[in-house]
C-alpha cells in the first residue's frame, strides 16, 4: 500500500468567499493529500470532531475570536484545540495562524502595527533550520500578505521561525505538528487583481494593479519556496497514516 493508496484527507475551513486553499489544492495533492473544504461563511457546519489526519484553517476579515459576525469560529477554534491536544497536523494561515497563537495562549490584536499588503520579504530565523517545514528554505522568501491584525505574542514555548521588518511574527511552531503563518503562501500573484481597491487605499497601499506588478516579479521564486512548504506539510500529514513498513513517497 502506497501513499497514494491511504486516506490522506485535511480538513480546510474557509472564511469567506475568494479566500481558498489556492495552489495548495495541486500541491498537497501531489504528495498525496485530498482536502476536504468546509465553506463555513456560506453556513456549512464545521464539524464537532476532527476525524481527518489534518486541519488547516484559511484567512478572513476576521479576529480569531470575532464570534459575532463569524458564528462558525468557536468551533473552527475547538477543531484547532483539539488538534493541538492529539498532536494532529494543522497549518494555519493568516487568520488560521492568529487563531492557533490565540488558541495556544498567545495574544492577537486588531489593527495594530504597520499593514502589510503585497509581495513582502521575509527573514528565516535561526530556529527555522531544525524545523521539518521550514528547514534549508532561502534566507529571505518572499510572500503575500494582506493583513492589518497581527500576533502580537506567540504562545509560551512556541517555536517562532519566520519574522518581517514591520510584522515579527510571521511564522512559528507550536508543539510537534501545528504550523502557523501571518503571510498567504496559498496565493498566487494574480490573486492581488481581486482586492478591494478602497481597503488598500484607507491604509496608504498601493493600487492592486502595482501590488500584482511586483508580486509576478518574486513569483517563480516564491513559488518554488512556498511549494515545498506544502510538500513538507503534506508529508507529515501522509506520514501519520503510513501504515507501517511503507516508503516515502
Amino acid at each position: 500500500m502506497t501513499v497514494s493508496d491511504a486516506t490522506a484527507t485535511a480538513l480546510v475551513v474557509q472564511h469567506q468567499p475568494g479566500e481558498g486553499l489556492g495552489r495548495w489544492t495541486e500541491w498537497l495533492a501531489e504528495r498525496g493529500v485530498t482536502p476536504r473544504v468546509v465553506h463555513a461563511y456560506e453556513g456549512e457546519p464545521v464539524p464537532d470532531r476532527l476525524e481527518h489526519p489534518a486541519l488547516i484553517v484559511l484567512g478572513g476579515a476576521h479576529l480569531p475570536d470575532d464570534d459575532v459576525d463569524a458564528p462558525w469560529l468557536p468551533a473552527t477554534r475547538e477543531l484547532v484545540r483539539q488538534a493541538l491536544a492529539e498532536e494532529t497536523p494543522m497549518f494555519g494561515i493568516c487568520l488560521g495562524g492568529q487563531m492557533l497563537a490565540q488558541v495556544a495562549g498567545g495574544d492577537v490584536r486588531g489593527n495594530h502595527g504597520t499593514p502589510e499588503f503585497g509581495s513582502t520579504r521575509l527573514s528565516l530565523r535561526p530556529e527555522a533550520a531544525t524545523d521539518p517545514v521550514f528547514r534549508g528554505l532561502p534566507a529571505h522568501p518572499a510572500a503575500i500578505e494582506n493583513h492589518v491584525d497581527a500576533i502580537t505574542a506567540l504562545p509560551a514555548g512556541a517555536r517562532w521561525l519566520v519574522r518581517s521588518e514591520h510584522c515579527p511574527y510571521q511564522g512559528f511552531r507550536v508543539g510537534p505538528a501545528a504550523w502557523g503563518v501571518q503571510f498567504h503562501p496559498e496565493a498566487s500573484a494574480e490573486h492581488i487583481r481581486g482586492w478591494n481597491r478602497d481597503r488598500l487605499d484607507r491604509h496608504g497601499a498601493p493600487a492592486p494593479e502595482t501590488l500584482h506588478a511586483l508580486a509576478l516579479r518574486d513569483e517563480p521564486t516564491a513559488t518554488d519556496t512556498w511549494r515545498t512548504v506544502a510538500h513538507r506539510f503534506a508529508d507529515v500529514v501522509t506520514a501519520t497514516v503510513r501504515p507501517p513498513g511503507s516508503r516515502p513517497h
